[in-house]
């Protein structure tokens, strides 16, 4: 199956919004109000995401022949809260 630059933008946004959300919503939930359950349900899905964007990301590596400093910034950029939005901008 072929991975298309849209499908790549989505996979990237969704993983933003979701590590957006579990450290600043569902952390907080579990730390300070001692509710756990979003945690699991966001982190999860966030894992999920994650797994798909670092996929993704060698992926286009390929596709778009990226250098490898330009893989190691996309990556990298996978664990920074709003690194895939300049990913967005900036390599795809």
């Amino acid at each position: 199956m072929e991975l298309s630059i849209k499908s790549f933008r989505l996979i990237s946004t969704l993983e933003a919004i979701s590590f957006l959300v579990l450290l600043g919503i569902a952390m907080p939930l579990k730390y300070i109000w001692n509710m756990p359950q979003m945690v699991q349900i966001v982190g999860m899905a966030h894992g999920v995401l994650f797994v798909l964007y670092v996929g993704g990301a060698i992926y286009m590596f390929n596709k778009l022949k990226w250098s490898i400093k330009d893989l190691i910034i996309v990556i990298m950029c996978s664990v920074l809260p709003f690194g895939p939005f300049y990913v967005e901008r900036k390599y795809l």
